[in-house]
């Protein structure tokens, strides 16, 4: 399984638009789109995970894609690390 960060996402994006954008690429395992924990308007970026293989194609065919109107960036999920 690999997590994918999906960043640069118009401010209305849906999950199910997102949702329909990777799921040509492969299952989807879980989608989170980020949300302002205090006013609570969503955020451009989310989390996706997939199946690594599924992971791959999608990231090679989205990142830098248009996503109503701004170019996707698709890269492999970092884990937040805390000291």
């Amino acid at each position: 399984m690999t997590k994918l960060y999906v960043g640069n996402l118009p401010f209305a994006a849906t999950e199910d638009e997102v949702r329909n954008a990777f799921a040509p690429h492969g299952i989807i395992e879980s989608l989170l789109l980020k949300t302002d924990k205090t006013t609570g308007p969503p955020q451009r970026f989310g989390f996706i995970e997939m199946a690594t293989a599924d992971a791959a194609r999608a990231k090679q065919a989205l990142n830098g894609a248009n996503f109503g109107g701004r170019a996707l960036k698709v890269n492999d999920a970092h884990e937040a690390r805390r000291t």
